[in-house]
């Protein structure tokens, strides 16, 4: 299989071939098996979240709820770090 990349991702590419002194070849191949592991991942992740609300393991909130809760609990926070 040959590959062809953008220009600058071909010079970062060789530049980290350079600087590990890796074939590159072998680093492209490392960040595939990485992306695909991290896909399933995340895949495997989503299909647990979905089992979960189905099952009505967890309920789902409304985003202009969660938005509140989010800024409430960063509110919070900055009360407890700021200088006295």
């Amino acid at each position: 299989m040959e590959v062809s990349f953008k220009p600058d991702v071909q010079a970062k590419l060789e530049q980290m071939a350079r600087e590990t002194g890796r074939p590159s070849d072998e680093l492209v191949e490392d960040a595939l098996i990485g992306y695909f592991d991290e896909v399933a991942l995340v895949s495997e992740m989503l299909g647990r979240r979905f089992d979960d609300l189905e099952s009505g393991t967890v309920k789902p909130i409304d985003g202009e709820e969660a938005y509140r809760l989010l800024m409430e609990k960063t509110e919070t926070q900055r009360q407890r770090h700021r200088p006295e």
